[in-house]
């Protein structure tokens, strides 16, 4: 099987590409992940992605074939919060499993999914396993309260793969973009997705429309599906595809600074995280916020139960 005439359609430069429709995304997309396709393909494949840009048609196409190969976590009946974590920390803590936590201690099910995608960053992953939360090495089945952190190769190798493209050509490609999309549930989900940059806010909004998602949508921090502790950030609804404003923009200066750790490295977050969860220090009011949204938008769902309960899961002492 080859690509090439897609890429001969796609990577005619940033004025003379043509953009592809949802089912020609999804053959495309199908054949990368199943590695049925050369490495200079791939390579091709990426770099002309890059120039052009993903249409929110082709990114649904490219949904629609991973789905169909996704390793997915059975239905549980319930709602699933859904936390990618692909960016990790630079400057600030990577807060994403204390939002995960926090969520599981009030009984919804939480799945996070993610790979280190650059080096110099420290990942959910690595501050999961300073909580003494090890990695998934199957998909889970999910119960009320439960939290999991499932690797992307668990869920689908050919995914894995096509983000470590990365490493060798330096620039990301719409694998990075569609991990934050996609719902790696059999049954009920909400996705929390989050951006960096405003033009990739249109277009994640646009895809979540065309699929139907329903999900949460942010500028997380550093890329990370958790609200800056710091500024509160606009968060919108999608359900069912409909889009709806759940909380403007923090303005204005700030009053006051939460007290967060200096050092980002996994064993300090890890710290903070469980000093925050034992109550010694405050949940940040952003993320709080946050977690009051999904909880609300967890709770629409008709069929969604969870477990009366304030347990958190199990983190082994420093």
């Amino acid at each position: 099987m080859s690509i090439s005439h897609y890429i001969k359609e796609i990577g005619r430069g940033k004025d003379g590409a043509r953009s592809l429709n949802r089912e020609q995304a999804t053959d495309l997309f199908g054949q990368v992940l199943d590695g049925t396709v050369s490495a200079l393909e791939i390579g091709g494949f990426c770099l002309a992605m890059r120039i052009k840009g993903e249409t929110p048609e082709e990114m649904t196409g490219f949904l629609d074939a991973t789905r169909a190969r996704l390793q997915k976590l059975p239905d549980n009946g319930l709602t699933t919060v859904v936390l990618p974590s692909y960016n990790g920390a630079r400057k600030l803590p990577v807060l994403t499993p204390l939002l995960a936590l926090l969520l599981a201690r009030q009984g919804v099910p939480v799945l996070v999914h993610g790979t280190a995608t650059e080096d110099r960053r420290v990942t959910s992953e690595a501050v999961f396993a300073a909580l003494g939360m090890d990695a998934e090495r199957s998909v889970p089945t999910l119960g009320a309260g439960e939290l999991a952190f499932v690797p992307t190769e668990v869920l689908l190798p050919g995914l894995k793969r096509l983000l470590d493209v990365r490493r060798a050509v330096g620039l990301r490609n719409p694998a990075h973009s569609l991990v934050k999309l996609m719902n790696p549930c059999a049954g009920e989900a909400l996705v929390v997705g989050s951006y960096t940059h405003p033009e990739y806010a249109v277009s994640m909004a646009q895809t979540f429309a065309l699929v139907g998602a329903h999900a949460l949508l942010l500028r997380g921090t550093e890329g990370e599906p958790v609200a800056d502790p710091r500024r509160t950030p606009q968060m919108e609804a999608f359900r069912d595809g409909q889009r709806h404003l759940l909380q403007a923009a923090q303005e204005g200066p700030l009053a006051s600074l939460p007290d967060l750790p200096r050092d980002v490295d996994a064993a300090r977050t890890a710290a903070y995280i469980r000093s925050v969860l034992a109550g010694e220090r405050p949940v940040p009011a952003p993320i709080a916020l946050q977690v009051e949204h999904i909880l609300q938008e967890v709770q629409r769902h008709p069929t969604t139960r969870t477990a009366e309960t304030t347990a958190v899961p199990e983190v082994s002492p420093p």
